[in-house]
């Protein structure tokens, strides 16, 4: 069942179905909230949209096409084709739908307009990220980035777009700026959620004088596994086990009530986790 779930996620007819929707969500926010209010999205987009709010050259989904060709050349050195396969056909959507849609969302408050729209386009790039490709443009040169030098992603973002806004203000008007940001902090956001909604985990540590009897309830119940650590106690020395386990948001509920069911008096201590992969979870995806 695992490997036919691999080769799903894998197969072309799941990764081009998430880039079109994805695609066509972030075409639709850009073109139906963001050109109206003449909002200046983060990334290359963002690049596009300045330069065509301050010369009315072509249109930021076009400029959006040119300024993504220094970045393929460089994807295609550097990453996989099928990473830059994917990637290239989230771009062309993305431009494509941005050409034909031809209707505004009205929303007549900026911040409320700035909400949406960054909302709308975090879930849109989301949905493309979880592809095994990206969204083109600024995606690709953080990929690169990572890799090769283990710069975060988020590190990348943040420097270009700080350097991006910085020009803004110079050139807009300062309300609008700062609603663009709004949005751009909104959409990344967006993103993270989108992106974890799947693979997000609790990790719950359970301290106990019954580690074994809660772990074999919680292997015969939940049916998941368990991990025994080693522990010792700060105050009187002693040896204990500590027992750590993986857990989804809807199991939690059941593990807390296994384990003060075994020992009323245990310990139960949760931490969200962004991410869990390998062994019975998700994959490691490879570009």
């Amino acid at each position: 069942m695992s490997s036919e779930k691999s080769k799903f996620v894998y197969s072309i007819f799941w990764n081009c179905g998430l880039i079109a929707i994805g695609s066509l969500i972030q075409a639709l926010a850009l073109k139906g909230i963001a050109t109206p209010h003449r909002f200046v999205p983060g990334g290359l987009f963002g690049v596009g949209s300045l330069i065509f709010y301050q010369t009315g050259w072509l249109n930021p989904g076009l400029l959006y096409v040119l300024l993504n060709v220094p970045m393929f050349v460089l994807g295609y050195i550097f990453i996989s084709r099928r990473f830059l396969g994917y990637s290239a056909l989230a771009m062309v959507l993305i431009s494509l739908f941005y050409q034909l849609i031809n209707f505004q969302i009205q929303i007549g408050n900026q911040l409320y307009a700035a909400l949406v729209f960054g909302t709308l386009l975090g879930a849109g790039a989301g949905m493309v990220l979880r592809s095994l490709g990206s969204n083109g443009g600024l995606d690709v040169a953080a990929v690169i980035l990572n890799q090769k030098f283990n710069i975060g992603v988020g590190k990348v973002y943040f420097g270009f777009n700080l350097g991006l806004f910085s020009l803004s203000f110079a050139s807009l008007d300062h309300d609008l700026v700062i609603a663009s940001m709004i949005a751009v902090f909104v959409c990344s956001a967006a993103v993270d959620y989108c992106l974890s909604m799947f693979n997000q985990r609790k990790m719950a540590f359970i301290i106990s004088a019954k580690p074994e009897k809660i772990a074999e309830q919680v292997l015969t119940h939940l049916k998941i596994g368990a991990t025994m650590l080693p522990a010792v106690g700060a105050y009187h020395k002693q040896n204990r086990t500590l027992l750590m386990v993986v857990i989804n948001n809807i199991q939690l509920k059941r593990l807390e009530e296994i384990v003060f069911t075994t020992d009323e008096h245990a310990l139960f201590i949760v931490e969200n986790t962004f991410n869990v992969l390998g062994s019975t979870f998700s994959k490691r995806k490879i570009y």
